[in-house]
């Protein structure tokens, strides 16, 4: 053993026993690195070499102070080593006790996802699988092999009834037995992954972000087109689809029955409004196996549960559909039920084969940008966008504008008007309108306003009615927070109003602060974005339609 020639070294003199001291030292470390077993292996070692020390401790005093310093070497080494493996197993009893409370805890969660999933209307039977539970002092402990077998949208949130049975055993590949048979047949209501494609003459990229400048060299280039052709892929096939309809239409209700029996033959999910499912029940029993919601904390997570979201209707039904979601939003199919049919490009007399192609992939979206609005009260400061953050139980999203008018005085409004809290004008007159590029062709186009396309990323800052020769409304880039003010001496309120919804008063003093939003709605288009947005300028509007003049009559004389 090297320990034995070490020690044999040892009875040398001065200097050959310091360096076989030092050489000791190292092969006991290297022993010493392999645990209790190497712990052990030294203590005997050192055993054997104050044995030898004691037998020859009658060879002289000089070498007896060798070996006394090598005697008090081993003694620190052994005790540094001994130190090192009770931290080492010390280390390992800490990592095994959190390991297990963090096990505990995992449990625990997954135990409140699946109560949640037990009370929801929206979920079905089938969610929760590969699952298993035992019972701990009254409480519900469901263990499943990997996170990743629970929906995607688990958010440990609660979406319907809590009367959840602590008792409940839930095996593996079992079902809820409370459940309405049904149900059984449907598919799990997973959220379908997809991806965009930016396209521009022929050429795609599938990158996350989408840069619009870049700099190589010291020169500057714009990306070629800045806002290019979107497509949306699906990665996974979708699976639930919430149907938002048109009420007090009888030709819409009919469609509304028959996209949902086909959808059921093609084993979606379907979600409705309240309204709605009550009205199909009252028509057939059928129908039990739609799903709604009952509370707006439904309402809040409902982007975690629906792939696409169909509306049957005119531009107002897109709007309502808009104002439903506070954040991210599903692609949207909009088919043309109404009068003038903006945002609806969809024919409803071939429900199926649009549908069908729009869930084979790929199709075009666009994105239709949102404002974000908030209230500001008169003893509130002006200062910060961050505002809109903080108070987010007051947010209003528009998909078209948000008005500012005088409503019922007959004084004009006086409006104090700032751009990143730089004063910019006063607005007297009828109101003001601040829309989106989707909005430019809705109350904004009847004050004077210009269309923009929907992808164009702007603020439409249109004058309603001013009293002025001079004042021309104004595009702002959509980076701009902006802020009215109702201004201490003016003579009367004035009235806010959200897509033409949720109509308030504003005193003296109060205020408005808008910026666009950072949840945009990705509508559907049957053909190439500009193009689909020229033909509804001309098809919606009768944009620059009148007779062709006749040939005939005087013509240049060349």
């Amino acid at each position: 053993m090297a320990l034995h020639h070490l020690i044999a070294q040892s009875s040398l003199g001065r200097e050959d026993s310091s360096a076989s001291l030092s050489i000791l030292e190292e092969e006991l470390l290297r022993v010493g690195a392999d645990g209790w077993s190497s712990l052990s292996a030294s203590l005997r070692a050192k055993k054997s070499v104050q044995e030898y020390l004691q037998a020859s401790a009658v060879d002289g005093d000089e070498h007896l102070v060798n070996d006394l310093e090598l005697s008090e070497a081993l003694h620190s080494v052994a005790e540094a080593l001994r130190r090192v493996a009770v931290s080492k197993a010390g280390a390992q009893e800490a990592a095994a006790e959190w390991k297990r409370k963090y096990e505990q805890e995992r449990i625990r969660n997954i135990c409140l996802q699946q109560q949640n999933y037990q009370g929801a209307p929206f979920l079905q039977a089938n969610e929760i699988k590969n699952s298993s539970s035992a019972a701990c002092d009254g409480d519900l402990l469901c263990h499943q092999e990997s996170p990743s077998n629970l929906p995607q949208y688990a958010t440990g949130q609660s979406f319907g009834r809590k009367d959840f049975c602590d008792q409940q055993f839930i095996h593996s590949n079992s079902i809820l037995s409370n459940l309405a048979s049904a149900s059984a047949k449907k598919p799990p209501l997973e959220k379908a992954s997809f991806r965009l494609e930016w396209g521009c003459n022929g050429e795609k990229s599938r990158r996350h972000k989408h840069e619009i400048v870049s700099f190589e060299n010291g020169n500057i280039t714009t990306a070629n087109h800045s806002s290019k052709q979107i497509t949306l892929i699906w990665d996974t096939a979708p699976q639930t689809v919430c149907i938002l309809s048109k009420p007090n239409s009888a030709s819409v209700q009919q469609l509304c029955m028959e996209m949902i029996r086909w959808l059921e033959e093609k084993q979606m999910g379907v979600i409705v409004e309240p309204r709605v499912r009550q009205e199909l029940l009252d028509t057939s029993p059928y129908y039990s196996f739609v799903q709604t919601w009952e509370s707006d904390s439904e309402v809040s997570v409902l982007h975690q549960k629906v792939d696409l979201i169909v509306t049957l209707g005119g531009d107002g039904t897109v709007l309502w559909a808009a104002s439903l979601f506070k954040g991210p939003v599903p692609p949207v199919v909009s088919f043309s039920m109404g009068s003038l049919g903006f945002m609806t490009p969809f024919d409803s007399g071939c429900y199926q084969d649009c549908l069908q192609t729009i869930m084979n992939g790929p199709m075009y979206i666009t994105l239709r940008h949102r404002l974000q609005c908030r209230i500001m009260q008169a003893d509130e400061s002006i200062e910060g966008r961050e505002e809109l953050d903080r108070h987010s139980e007051e947010i209003h999203l528009v998909l078209n504008e948000v008005t500012i008018d005088r409503g019922m005085s007959s004084y004009l409004t006086n409006l104090e008007c700032y751009c990143d809290d730089v004063f910019v004008t006063s607005v007297q007159g009828d109101g003001l309108i601040l829309s989106t590029p989707s909005g430019s062709t809705a109350y904004s186009l009847a004050a004077g306003g210009s269309m923009v396309h929907p992808q164009v990323p702007a603020i439409l800052f249109t004058p309603i009615c001013p009293h002025s020769l001079s004042f021309r409304p104004l595009i702002l880039p959509e980076c701009v927070t902006l802020k009215v003010k109702i201004p201490d001496s003016s003579r009367g309120p004035a009235w806010v109003s959200f897509d033409g919804k949720d109509r308030l008063q504003l005193g003296p003093g109060d205020g408005l602060i808008c910026r666009m939003s950072s949840w945009p709605v990705p509508a559907a288009c049957i053909e190439e974005p500009t193009h689909e947005f020229l033909r509804s300028v001309r098809e919606g509007l009768h944009w620059n339609l009148r007779k062709t003049q006749s040939f005939e009559g005087p013509r240049d004389v060349s």
